[in-house]
C-alpha cells in the first residue's frame, strides 16, 4: 500500500513526463482533471479520484505513447493494490471504472469519440472499443459508475498546455481528509 507521501514522491519523480500524445504532462493532467473537479463541487472522495485516476501510468511506464505500439498498459487496475488500504471505495470504484466509462459515453453519446483525442481514440479500441447497449447498462449498474463518467468527462477536458490549477499540495490535503486513516 502506497502512503500519501509515497504519492507526493511518485509525482514528484515521474510527473514531468509527457502525458501520452498530449500537451501535457502526468502532474498537469492530474492537478487539471483534480481542479475541474473541484470547480464542479465535487467531493473530496471524487476530487480525489480524479486527481490518481492515471497513477498507474506512473506505477507502471510503458515508455512515451504506448498505444502507437499496441499496448494497453491496463492503468485503471494498475494502480488498484497500491491503494486499497489508502482510500475508501468510492475513490477506488471511479478510478478503476474510468476506462470503462468512455467506452459507455461512446455509446451514450453520438459524437462523444469524435472529440477524443487521437490518443484517446487508440486506447479506446485497445480497452475493448465501443459497449453495446447491454454493456452500457451493465456499467451503469456498477458502484462508482456515475462518478466515473464525470470523471472520464472532466479526464477529456484536462489536457491544456499552460492551464494553471492549485498545487499538488492543495489537492493531496483533500486526499488527506477522505483517506481511511482520516477516519479510524
Amino acid at each position: 500500500m502506497l502512503s500519501l507521501e509515497n504519492i507526493e514522491l511518485l509525482f514528484a519523480r515521474h510527473g514531468s513526463a509527457q502525458y501520452s500524445g498530449e500537451p501535457v504532462t502526468q502532474l498537469e493532467h492530474a492537478l487539471q482533471t483534480a481542479h475541474i473537479a473541484e470547480q464542479s463541487d465535487a467531493g473530496d472522495e471524487l476530487v480525489t479520484a480524479c486527481l490518481l485516476h492515471d497513477l498507474g501510468h506512473l506505477l507502471n511506464e510503458q515508455g512515451e505513447t504506448p498505444t502507437l505500439r499496441g499496448i494497453d498498459d491496463r492503468h485503471q487496475y494498475f494502480a488498484l493494490p497500491f491503494l486499497r488500504g489508502l482510500f475508501p471505495d468510492p475513490v477506488l470504484d471511479a478510478i478503476r471504472l474510468h476506462v470503462d466509462a468512455k467506452r459507455y459515453l461512446c455509446q451514450a453519446d453520438a459524437g462523444y469519440r469524435a472529440r477524443l483525442s487521437d490518443d484517446s481514440k487508440r486506447s479506446l479500441e485497445l480497452q475493448g472499443g465501443v459497449f453495446d447497449a447491454a454493456q452500457a447498462t451493465t456499467f451503469l449498474a456498477q458502484p462508482g459508475a456515475r462518478d466515473a463518467v464525470m470523471l472520464r468527462q472532466w479526464d477529456d477536458l484536462a489536457k491544456q498546455a499552460g492551464w494553471r490549477t492549485p498545487s499538488l499540495a492543495h489537492f493531496m490535503s483533500r486526499a488527506a481528509r477522505c483517506a481511511l486513516a482520516a477516519h479510524a
